[in-house]
Formats: C-alpha cells, structure tokens, sequence
C-alpha cells in the first residue's frame, strides 16, 4: 500500500465517524452577498464532499452581532436566509456522502472602525485593543460578554437543527476568542483576565453554552493557534507545561477535537521534541486533533501571498507516516482543496500528477 493510504483509514470520535483522515481546511471565501450563501457556495462544497473529502469545515461564519465582521460578503449564521441557504450546503454535502460542520466566528478588533456591513458598529475586543497597542472601543463589560456567549451557542443550536455534524468554533489567529487568550490584546484584570488560565474563560463560557444547547453527544471542535495573522511569531504558551495548563480548562468544558492551526505543520513546536502543536496537542490532552499548515503544497502558505507566487503540490509521504504514528488524527487541507476539488481522490487513487497547483488568482472563484 502507498504511504498516502493512512490518509483514508476510517476514523471516529463520540459520534462523529468519518471515512477518511481528510479534513477540508475552513478558507474565508466571502462570495455570500449579504451574508448569504447561494447555489454556487452548495455546489462548491458538494464537490468537495463528492471527491472524497472525509470532514468539511465551512469558512468562517458569523454569530448574531453587529461587528462581527468586516466584510459583507462572509456568510451569516443567523438570520432566515442564511440559516436556510446553510441547510441547502448541508443537504447537498451528505447527498454526497460528505460530513461537514460550520466555524462559528467573530473577527473582534481586527474590524476596521467604520467597515461594512454595520460602518456604525465599533469593533470590539477584551480590552478594546488591536493587536497593534490602538484603542478602538471600551473593554467589553461582563453583560456584553454574557450576550456573545449567548450568540455562539445560539449558532451551534441553530447548526445541530439544520443538520450539521458538529461544530467549529474559532479560536485562532487573533480573533475574538483569541484575543481574550492573548496577553497582547487581553489587559483585564477581572476574571476574564490577568493570568493565563483567567484568559480561558470567555472560550469556557462559550465552550459550555454551545455544549448545553447541542447536548453531549455533538462534537465541538475549536481551532487555536499560537500565531496571530499580524504576529507570526507570537506564543501562548512557551512551554509544554504552560500549553497543558491552557488546554485544561477547555477540555473541561467539553471540546471533542482540537484543530490546531501552524502555517508548517512539519516544524516542532517545542525544542527537544519533534511533536509539532497537534501532536502535542494530543499527547496533553488526550484528545483526537487535527493538524493543518501548508498540507499538499512545496511552500509556506503565507508566502504565497507575500512573494505573489504560485506553489507545485508535495507529496504527503512525511505527513502520512507521522498519522501512522499517532502523532495526530486527521489532517486539514487548505489551498491545495482550494484549487482542487479532487485533491482526496487523486491522492487516494494515485493520480498526484493531475494535482491541479494553488495560485494566489484561485482565490478570485470558487473551483
């Protein structure tokens, strides 16, 4: 058997029970006009679920608040419409055999003051802070955190309703869930703040709200990251130690799997160890993880935008043989899905030659 095979071992969690390792990687697409999806989001996702993809995890979508986004084409997770044209991705997705599951997301301060679709909404952060030090708003008062709690898990209620498998909620790269994490951007000094286990507790709170309003038995994945998207170099935790102390709380609270997000997931995460986040991930916690960074392709991810060039696809020989191992679950693929509906298929059926590669102009439609 090829070494890709382990890619396509069945896999199970609680009751999520996938046919294979691969997972699609949630990308920000924004073609949902007024937070909208339509045919062409169901019939990008079809696709993918189609050609064999084990786990489909949507791009971002927005809880029930006014600056939860920038941009007026990323997709709601509320309201009629939204909810409705979700049910038809979902529809479509299992008619095909695929599972899928939304990420639930609010951008927090990363929102530039006055953008679209709600120029009046301020961003909104921990302590009112962008990761640059500039003050954009008041901190957060314990009644508004209170009412974003409540807007998560009425998104992963409205999910478990119109049939998703589970879902993902974003705590990574420096958004709202993230901010509260990161000291940088977390100044409180009430419960929601001052140390690092004090920093957990929005996610708790959002963790345990969504596991109330969907039940034991729907699996909640949040996905972390010590990189921020303006500080790629930025630490949660510095050591194995601390990373066991932050994960704690949420496991607590009732994740099932751990999407941990590194822009290379073949760089060791700690010195001394060759375990790379996801793998240490699951060594502290026990639980399954997913690892994701520039899967599939001969290059960082974020230099292609930097350098404005194109990447050829790589083999998954290494990636395979460290999933044979345990070191991680399942494995989240990114731009090379993005341009490739097929990537699964031809992976699995030998046909790496047909790989289609990722350039930085796939990102202007949907494939």
């Amino acid at each position: 058997m090829s070494s890709s095979q382990s890619l396509f071992k069945p896999f199970s969690a609680g009751s999520l029970s996938l046919p294979n390792r691969i997972v699609m990687a949630p990308m920000t697409r924004g073609f949902s006009p007024n937070g909208v999806p339509g045919e062409d989001v169901v019939a990008y996702y079809r696709r993918r679920a189609e050609n064999g993809v084990g786990l489909i995890v949507t791009e971002g979508t927005l809880i029930n608040h006014p600056a939860a986004t920038d941009n007026p084409n990323i997709p709601n997770f509320h309201g009629e419409a939204a909810l409705n044209g979700w049910a038809k991705v979902v529809e479509a997705v299992h008619a095909a055999g695929g599972k899928i599951v939304p990420q639930i997301w609010h951008v927090g301060t990363t929102r530039k003051v006055g953008s679209h679709p709600n120029p009046e909404a301020l961003p909104i952060g921990p302590s009112g802070v962008t990761a640059e030090g500039e003050v954009v708003n008041e901190p957060l008062t314990e009644a508004e955190i209170k009412d974003l709690v409540a807007a998560y898990a009425q998104a992963a209620a409205d999910a478990k309703r119109i049939g998703f498998d589970g879902i993902e909620l974003h705590g990574a790269h420096g958004y709202l869930i993230d901010q509260f994490f990161w000291e940088k951007t977390n100044k409180r000094t009430d419960r929601y703040g001052g140390d690092m286990l004090s920093r957990t507790r929005f996610a708790v709170e959002i963790i345990e709200a969504c596991r109330q309003a969907v039940g034991p038995d729907f699996p909640i994945i949040i996905r972390l990251s010590q990189w921020k998207s303006s500080e790629y170099t930025a630490k949660l935790a510095s050591t194995p130690e601390e990373l066991g102390q932050f994960l704690a709380p949420l496991v607590e609270a009732g994740v099932d799997i751990f999407h941990c997000s590194t822009r290379r997931f073949w760089e060791p995460e700690f010195e001394g160890s060759e375990l790379n986040f996801a793998g240490w991930t699951k060594k502290l916690t026990g639980k399954p993880t997913i690892t994701v960074g520039s899967v599939g392709l001969d290059g960082d991810f974020m230099s292609l935008f930097t350098e404005g060039k194109g990447a050829e696809n790589a083999n998954v020989d290494d990636l395979a043989s460290r999933l044979d191992a345990g070191e991680f679950d399942l494995v989240a693929v990114g731009r090379a899905l993005l341009v490739d509906p097929a990537w699964a298929d031809k992976v699995r059926n030998g046909r790496q030659d047909e790989l289609i590669p990722f350039t930085p102009a796939a990102l202007q439609s949907l494939h």
